[in-house]
């Protein structure tokens, strides 16, 4: 008789139960990690998109000043800075009596995307962008005297089916 009561005290999950609890947990991570890994994607796009925008901004304002003759040029020039950082260094106003810098960026922003994929993430930011030259044509761009348009390096397809290439 001292038997039952023992039983009655010992209580617990059987084998069954524990694997029923095992294979749900799975299930869910299964659902749950590729939700995960496309939210990380689509947060990184947001990121690329707002560093696009923010450094293309800078650069027409660039172009502006240099148009509008703030920014000395030589014979030959765009009016496009020579190098990204440019934008972040300043450069003198022509207009100004004294030459005080024209800043057009605080920092410049890294592509999110080309920082771990190159294997660059030590270098400036401005080695993670492929940088467009004024004098290249559109359906062949490429690196030169000046950055007319900035794109990602990476070969990412994006989540619109776009390559960040091409944004």
């Amino acid at each position: 008789m001292n038997a039952v009561p023992a039983l009655a005290r010992a209580r617990g999950f059987t084998f069954i139960e524990l694997m029923i609890t095992l294979a749900i947990m799975g299930t869910l991570a299964m659902v749950a990690v590729p939700m995960a890994q496309v939210a990380l994607q689509r947060d990184k796009e947001r990121q690329l998109r707002l560093a696009l925008e923010e450094v293309r901004g800078a650069i027409d304002a660039y172009k502006r000043a240099a148009d509008a003759g703030r920014i000395k040029l030589t014979l030959g020039d765009s009016g496009y800075p020579k190098k990204l950082d440019d934008l972040v260094d300043g450069v003198p106003d022509q207009r100004s009596p004294r030459k005080q810098n024209m800043y057009f960026l605080r920092r410049l922003p890294r592509d999110p995307f080309a920082a771990r994929e190159s294997g660059n993430a030590g270098s400036g930011a401005a080695a993670s962008w492929f940088k467009r030259s004024y004098a290249s044509p559109p359906d062949n761009p490429a690196e030169g005297e000046d950055v007319f348009d900035i794109s990602s390096r990476s070969s990412t397809l994006g989540l619109n089916g776009i390559p960040l290439k091409q944004w």
